[in-house]
Formats: structure tokens, sequence, C-alpha cells
């Protein structure tokens, strides 16, 4: 009973336990998930290339648009602006919000610093505060409501400054452009914007000069507002940007001015119309350019082909199977010139845009399944893509080899050489002619073809070349092996790989370790050169300090000689005053006494003396 009590509270213990880690885990996510939602706002920085920064620009367009079509309209239309003044108010007072949160933004918005995200508070603020930028900022958000109180609520043209955060907006159709799938209808409709903001700002100066005029005093002018239809705010303003219309559109007649002001109103007027039309014109034809080079990239030039035909007198057969060919491009998108179009990108780009488009068909062949995952990006980059007619021949049987195909979509038949009797039928995924350009030794067929392939519809199939595919497996020995081996398990199946003497085996086997020691042996030999010539290199250094060392020094020896020659003066005369014994100095040539050395050595002071 003990035994089996001990077990109950032990296996209760690991519950418990198991309960409260259970817990303690949860508390700490909970915990990390609130720490993931503050924010640090001290510390927060936008990334200008970010989705918030994007989104806080297509925001700061309603504000800037607002104020452009607004104010303009609230000082001309007098009725508009006293009829719903709290409106205006409201709304002036939010935008003005969005302004002063523009500043706190721009003033957490990061810069890119040797490629770098600057992140530093400090740095961000000076570097805002110095700009111009945020001059016209400030100056945009002055505060001249504050007129009002002497010159009267209803001039909204005190608030002309908030104009200055035109910038903005700019900016943010700038970022728009560059993002958009449709960048020709964007900058279409960014034009018809600007025309129209254009229009109402000479349909309000219209309304005002006719005012000013007198409304009704000729034709010209706004109508009698006597009459209650035209005394309406909204028949007003149609009605003046209707006229403003057919003035800068130069489009209908236009009634004959009469006064000075509306001769000069008329002529600037036309010179407008002048420039926006030349806008337009060029817009569009802009437009219309850049479609035809996007078509003429994506697709091949028809019409330079259906000349060609012509000046031939091709049949009209073959001159149906290429129209179709054309057609069946056009009409489902088909795309064949992918790698000339990607060279736009750097190399990285590309890889990973041809990953993303073609490595799921090229992962399903059977050959590269179990290839390393930079040979099938090396690969990738080297697919072509073609697009085969219904009854098209592929290959022939017989044919010399020079490259193999994936089928991408579509359905290929096996085909006799009658032409009818078909096989097999090769679907998506499906691949043939790789054994005609591995080079495998024993094949019987050589680098023939072995099969005729037709295409029994519209099919789309990617051709990898002999040459790219050889010089990429250089690089890939292990892969290299890999897809020789699966070649010759699939000659074996066919009957078309010769046997092979053991001796010859051998002999492969030994040139495949030549072959290999003599790649390594490359190798070695240019890791040998580049030490060679660091070697060099250095040894050259080193005779260069040495040189500079010596340039340095040459002055140094009289210095030593100056100095020891007084020091052996001193030691002479301080013999002289003392004893008088000179010290005796070595002879380097002939062994002689000590005597005989010293009495010679003795006369010749005597001498001297």
């Amino acid at each position: 009973m003990n035994h089996w009590t001990k077990l109950l509270n032990w296996h209760r213990m690991q519950k418990n336990g198991k309960v409260q880690q259970e817990k303690a885990q949860a508390q700490g996510e909970e915990k990390n998930k609130e720490e993931q939602e503050k924010v640090n706002w001290k510390e927060w920085v936008i990334d200008p290339s970010g989705e918030f920064y994007y989104g806080w620009l297509q925001v700061m367009i309603f504000p800037v648009i607002y104020n452009w079509v607004i104010i303009i309209f609230r000082a001309c239309f007098y009725e508009v602006q006293r009829t719903y003044l709290a409106v205006w108010l409201i709304l002036d007072y939010i935008s003005d919000l969005i302004y002063v949160a523009d500043i706190v933004v721009q003033v957490h918005t990061g810069f890119l610093e040797q490629g770098i995200l600057v992140k530093d508070q400090l740095s961000l603020k000076k570097r805002y505060l110095r700009t111009s930028r945020f001059l016209w900022d400030m100056a945009s958000l002055l505060p001249t409501d504050l007129l009002y109180l002497k010159l009267g609520i209803h001039t909204p043209l005190l608030r002309v400054n908030r104009f200055l955060r035109s910038p903005r907006m700019s900016e943010s159709l700038d970022r728009m452009e560059t993002r958009t799938a449709y960048p020709n209808i964007f900058r279409i409709a960014k034009l018809m914007i600007l025309i129209f903001i254009l229009i109402h700002w000479n349909a309000c100066i219209y309304f005002s000069l006719s005012s000013y005029i007198g409304f009704g005093t000729d034709n010209w002018v706004y109508p009698n507002i006597s009459n209650p239809e035209l005394a309406s705010p909204r028949h007003q303003y149609f009605y003046s940007f209707w006229f403003s219309t057919l003035i800068l559109t130069t489009v209908g007649d236009t009634p004959q001015p009469s006064c000075e002001p509306e001769y000069l109103f008329m002529i600037a007027d036309l010179l407008i119309a002048v420039l926006v039309f030349a806008s337009v014109v060029g817009n569009v034809s802009n437009v219309i350019m850049n479609l035809q080079n996007r078509d003429n990239m994506f697709f091949p030039n028809h019409e330079l082909v259906k000349s060609y035909l012509h000046s031939r007198k091709i049949s009209k057969e073959l001159h149906n199977r290429v129209n179709g060919w054309y057609q069946h491009l056009h009409i489902n998108k088909k795309i064949t010139r992918e790698n000339e179009i990607l060279q736009q990108l750097p190399v990285t780009l590309q890889t990973a845009i041809a990953v993303s488009v073609h490595l799921p068909t090229l992962s399903k062949v059977t050959i590269f399944q179990n290839c390393e995952s930079s040979l099938l990006e090396e690969l990738v980059l080297k697919l072509t893509p073609q697009v085969y007619s219904p009854g098209e021949y592929v290959c022939r049987k017989g044919d010399v080899g020079h490259e193999m195909y994936i089928i991408k979509e579509g359905k290929l038949a096996v085909v006799a050489d009658d032409g009818v009797t078909q096989f097999a039928v090769l679907g998506e995924g499906n691949f043939f002619g790789e054994i005609s350009i591995l080079n495998i030794k024993g094949n019987k067929s050589g680098n023939r073809r072995t099969a005729n392939i037709r295409s029994i519809g519209h099919s789309d199939l990617f051709s990898l070349s002999k040459e790219d595919l050889t010089d990429t497996l250089s690089e890939f020995p292990a892969a290299k092996r890999l897809l020789e081996e699966k070649g010759r398990q699939i000659l074996t199946k066919m009957g078309m790989l010769e046997k092979m003497d053991e001796d010859e085996e051998k002999k492969e086997k030994t040139e495949d370790k030549v072959t290999r020691m003599e790649s390594s042996l490359e190798s070695l030999q240019t890791k040998l050169a580049r030490l060679m010539a660091e070697l060099e290199s250095s040894a050259q250094k080193m005779i260069r300090r040495v040189e500079n060392l010596e340039m340095q020094t040459e002055g140094w020896e009289g210095i030593v000689a100056e100095g020891a020659w007084s020091e052996t003066e001193g030691e002479e005369r301080a013999r002289e005053l003392g004893d008088g014994e000179g010290e005796k100095e070595e002879e380097p040539e002939g062994e002689r006494g000590v005597g005989d050395g010293g009495e010679e050595e003795e006369e010749e002071g005597k001498e001297k003396k």
C-alpha cells in the first residue's frame, strides 16, 4: 500500500508541476504580448520606405486638396461661406491637426546613412529642423486665423498659407505611381485631377470677376442673380465651372468680352489653355508609347513578321499558323521574353523572381528532385520559355539534341514516324531530351533524339540548352554524377546503354579520378599563385620600409662619429693628467709579444711628446 500511495503522490506532483509550467508559459506569453503592444513613443522611428509612412502620405492628400479646393471656393461664393460656416470651421481645424501630426511624423522619420536607417532621435530632429521643409511646414501652420477678430470670420483667404504644404501631396502621388500596378492609368488620373483643380480655380475667379463687374451687365459675365433660379449657389458654381471649361478647352463659342478686365481674363485663360492642351496631348502620347513599348517587350513584333510574310509571299496555311501563334500569345498573355525583361533588375532579384515563378515546375522534374537548391536556382535563370502550336513537332527522331524540354502547360504526344500512332502522352511536369545533352558514355544513340514529340494543343515549354547545363554542372560535380547515374538508369530501362567491361569501367573511374585531380591541381595552382603574389608584394613592402629607414638614418652617422671622437679625446686627456699610462691598442694583423708591443708604443709616445 505504501508503494502505491507513493506512486499516486508522485503522479499528482507531476500533474501539478505540468499545470504550473503551463500557467507560467501562458503568463509569459501574455507579458510578451503586452510588451509588444506597448510602443515607446520616445524611441519611435518611422521607416520612410515602410507601409506606415506610405499610408500617412495618402492621408496627407485629403487636407492638402481640401485647402486647395475649398478656400478659393468659400472666398468667391459668399453664400456657401455664410450658409455652412460651422462645417467649414470644423474641417479647417481638422486639417490643421493633421498638419501638426505631419510635423510629428516627419520629426520621427528616419533617414539612410551609408545604407543604414538612422534611429537616433537627436540626429532625426537636427536633420529635420535644419531643412527648408521645416520652415515651410511652420509657415503653413502660422495662426493667421487670429486675423478673423479684426477682418471678420468670413475672410477664408487668410488661410492661404496652408497651400505651402503642397509638396507632401506631390510626394504622395509619386510614391503611389511607383507602387501601383497600372502606372499609365494613374498618370492620366493625376493629370485629370490637376486639370479639375485648375478649372475649379478659374471658375471661382470668373464668378468673383462677374461680381466685381456686375451680374448681368453683359453676355460675358454671370447673369443677373435677381432670378431665384440663378441665385442658387449650386447653379452659380455649375455655370461658372461650365464657362471655365469652355474657355480652357477651347470647345464651343464663348461670348465676346466687352471691357478690359474681361479681355485680360480671356487672354490669360487662352494662354493657360494652350499649356493645358499641350500637357494633355503630351501625357496621353507618353501613355500610348509606354503601352506600345510594353507590348513590344512582352510579345514579338507581329506587324514586322506579317510584312515579311507578305513580301516573301508565304503560303496562306503557314501564314495562318503564324497568326494563330501570335493570337494565342496575346489572348492568354504568354510572355516569351522573360529573360530580357528581368535584365532590368539585379541578379539577386532576377533569381528571386525566377524562383517564385518557375521553381515549382522545375522541382517536378525527377532528375532534379534530389539536387541542391543552389543548382536549381542557377538553372532557373537559364530556362527559356517556348510556345508550340497544335500539331507542331518539338523534336524529331534522329535529330541532334541541343536542349532538353520541361512541360509547363499543355499536352504532347510521343508519336511514330507516320505522325499518327501515339505511344504516350506527356503532361505538365514531364520532361524529355535530357539524355541527349548529358553526354552519357555508352549511349547507343549518341546525342540523337530517340523519339518524335508533337504538340497536341497549344503547349508551353521550358528549354534548357546543353551549354547552360554543362556550365552549371561544372560547379556542382556531385549533382553531375547524380544526373548521369539517373540517365544511365533510364537508358538501361530503354535498352539503349551499352554494357562496358570491367577494364573500361576501371578506366572510366581512373579518368574521373584524373579529372578530379586535374581540377584540384588547377585550384591549388591558383592558390599557390595567389600566395606567391602576396609574398612578393609583402617582400616589396619590406624593401620599401628598409629603404625608408636607411634614408631616415643617413644623417645619424656624422652625429654618432662626432660623439665617439669627443669621448676618446676626453679619455686621452684624463690619462695625460693622470699616471700618464695609455691604453694598449690591439693590432689586427700579426702576432707580437707583449713586451715588444709595449716598448714600441712607449717609444712612439716619447717621440710625439
